[in-house]
Order: structure tokens, then sequence, then C-alpha cells
């Protein structure tokens, strides 16, 4: 893989880089990598105590593992509820509560079965984790190009702490950014645990 650290690229070049080599990654490093994430984001749910926690499903070969929903369900306080997105046709993200159950939906994705609690929900957050390719040191977040997480971003409040997973290698010195890009506080990877940003 090409060093990222002083990348040049537009997006889609440091997309496709980054997602090439995800595929590229055997199973026993994407396993070992969810064990290591899941046990630092474990460990920041658990002090952050949140009430409403926001979080996503990963797919393929993105950080977390299929495990993911479970590890934050499990870190939550007794009083705390994890929501996890659903795909609107527009590309927005609604959100539904996670009871341990998910479904298959479009796009390949896993969704939660639970009632609809529109988009405005993750206005309530305490703490959200979101899904990226890149990250870059000032919070710049690189997505898979839809803008749905952006557009959620946008409606959380200042304040709130928003958690990228990434994998080694994929914290950058220069992410591209646009005007609607919104940033995140913190990364966390396998081998540098959180990252504050």
């Amino acid at each position: 893989m090409p060093d990222l650290s002083h990348t040049g690229m537009t997006k889609a070049e440091l997309r496709s880089v980054v997602l090439a080599r995800r595929r590229s990654l055997p199973p026993e490093t994407l396993a070992e990598a969810a064990g290591r994430l899941a046990e630092a984001v474990d460990d920041l749910v658990r002090r952050a105590t949140p009430r409403r926690l926001f979080g996503y499903v990963p797919v393929g070969t993105e950080p977390g593992g299929p495990e993911l929903p479970a590890t934050l369900a499990s870190a939550l306080p007794p009083w705390g509820e994890l929501l996890l997105p659903v795909l609107l046709p527009d590309l927005d993200l609604d959100w539904a509560r996670y009871d341990g159950r998910l479904a298959a939906a479009a796009r390949g994705l896993r969704e939660p079965v639970g009632p609809r609690r529109g988009v405005p929900a993750v206005a309530a957050a305490d703490l959200v984790v979101v899904p990226a390719v890149a990250v870059d040191r000032r919070g710049v977040r690189l997505g898979r190009g839809g803008g749905s997480y952006d557009r959620a971003l946008a409606r959380v409040p200042a304040g709130v702490p928003v958690v990228a997973l990434l994998h080694d290698g994929e914290l950058v010195d220069r992410v591209p950014a646009d005007a609607h890009d919104r940033r995140v506080t913190m990364v966390i990877t396998p081998a540098d645990g959180v990252v504050p940003l």
C-alpha cells in the first residue's frame, strides 16, 4: 500500500486505495483488528456512560467487525441505549434502537428491526461512533462518498464526542475537505487505541 501519511490524493483516489487495501487484508488480520478495536471502544463507552449511543453496523472489511453492535451495547450502562442507522432511499439515516437483532437490508447492510426514531434522533446523542475510510489529524473524515454520515453528523450538537473507527494506517496527515464535511473528535485504531484530534 502506498504511504498515505502525506497524501496529495483526491478523495476518490484516497478512497479507492484504502478500500483496495482493506479488501486485501487476511481474515486473521481483520479479526485481530476487530478484537483490539472492541477492547478500546468498550473502555471508551464504559468511561463515557452515555445515555444515548449512536453507532453503526460494519459491512465487509469495515473496522469494528460484525460484533461491533453487541460490543457497544454490552458496554452501555443499564440506562443507556444503542441506536443504529437505517439507510433511507435518499441516503440519509434514520435510527432505531438495537435490541440484539439485525435484519438484512438493501446494499448488503444489516439494520436494527425496532421502531424508527426519525432522522433528527441523532441530535440527542451523548456519544457517536461512525465508520470512516480515512481521517486526518484535523478530524476531517473520508466516508464512502454517499454523504449519509455527513448529513447525520450535521445534526449532532457541538461538544458531543464523535469517534471514527479505523484500521491501522488510515489516520493520515490530510484528507481533502469540502464545506459539507463534518469532523470527528477522535479515532480508534488497533495499534494506537483512542487518539484525540
